[in-house]
C-alpha cells in the first residue's frame, strides 16, 4: 500500500511549524495511524534522520493519549475511534494523508505532533474529586446508587480526556468534556457535598481557556468513548442551579 504523508513539523511551541512529505511504500492495512508513524520513525533512525514527535502510551483507546488529526479529522477517518485503533483500510491506496496536531487555542504545540491539553486537567482540578470519610472502608451497600443513575454515571465517566471534542469544534469549546464530568459526579451520591462548588469552579475554568458551545455536534461524532451531545447541557444547568442554591452548596 503507497501513502504520501504529510506530517507537521514544529521544534518548539514558539517556532514555526510546516508540513514535511514523506513516501510510504509498503504500509498495510492492518496497521494503525500510530504504527504508521512507528514504521516512518524507524526508517529514519536508520536512516539517521530526526523521528517525528508524537504522543502514545496504552494503544488501547482508552488513555487518550494520541492527539492527532489526520486530513483535518481528529485521530482519523473512523467514527469515534483513537488514533491508535483507527486502521488504514479507512483509506486507499494512493492516498495522501495529512496528519498534525489537535488544533486548538488551548492546545499548544510542544513539538510535531505533540501538544499541551493541560488545560483540560486544570478545569479537572476545579471540582472533579469527591469529600469521603477517612477511616476504614464501608460495607459495599451503605450508599444506595440506583441502578439507571449507576450505568448512566459509568457512560459519562467513559470520557478518556482526549480532546477531540475541543479539535473537532469550531469554537475549540470543551463542553462536551466538562459536561460529561459534571453529569457523572452529579449522578452518584459521593460528591454531592461539592456540586454547587463544583459547578460554579469548573465552569469557570472552562470559559477562561476554551470557546463557547454552539452545539455543531462535530465534538460528539469524534468523540472515542461516544459521549452524546446532551452531555453540553450540564454546563447550564449545574451552573444555573449552583447560582439558584447559593455559595454555601
Amino acid at each position: 500500500m503507497k501513502l504520501t504523508l504529510e506530517i507537521w513539523r514544529q521544534a518548539g511551541p514558539n517556532e514555526p511549524g510546516n508540513f514535511e512529505t514523506v513516501q510510504v511504500d509498503d504500509a498495510v492495512e492492518e496497521m494503525s495511524i500510530l504504527e504508521l508513524l512507528d514504521h516512518v520513525n524507524l526508517k529514519r533512525v536508520e536512516e539517521g534522520l530526526e523521528p517525528f514527535t508524537f504522543a502514545s502510551d496504552c494503544r488501547e483507546g482508552i488513555c487518550g493519549t494520541c492527539g492527532v488529526s489526520v486530513n483535518g479529522r481528529p485521530h482519523g477517518a473512523g467514527q469515534n475511534t483513537t488514533a491508535c485503533l483507527q486502521r488504514l483500510y479507512n483509506y486507499k491506496d494512493g492516498d495522501t494523508l495529512k496528519i498534525e496536531p489537535f488544533r486548538s487555542g488551548a492546545f499548544p504545540v510542544i513539538k510535531d505532533l505533540t501538544v499541551d491539553r493541560s488545560a483540560l486537567d486544570r478545569v479537572m482540578q476545579q471540582g472533579g474529586y469527591v469529600s469521603v470519610m477517612a477511616g476504614t472502608a464501608p460495607d459495599a451497600d451503605t450508599l444506595h446508587v440506583n441502578h439507571d443513575n449507576a450505568e448512566k454515571a459509568l457512560d459519562f465517566a467513559a470520557c478518556i480526556g482526549c480532546g477531540a471534542c475541543v479539535a473537532a469544534c469550531p469554537n475549540g469549546a470543551a463542553h462536551l468534556f466538562t459536561g460529561a464530568k459534571l453529569k457523572h459526579l452529579k449522578l452518584l451520591p459521593l460528591g454531592k457535598e461539592e456540586r454547587g462548588r463544583r459547578a460554579r469552579k469548573m465552569v469557570d475554568e472552562l470559559e477562561t481557556n476554551f470557546g463557547h458551545c454552539t452545539l455543531f455536534g462535530e465534538c460528539a461524532d469524534v468523540c472515542p468513548a461516544g459521549i452524546p451531545l446532551d452531555a453540553v447541557g450540564a454546563i447550564n444547568a449545574e451552573r444555573a442551579r449552583a447560582a439558584f442554591r447559593g455559595k454555601d452548596d
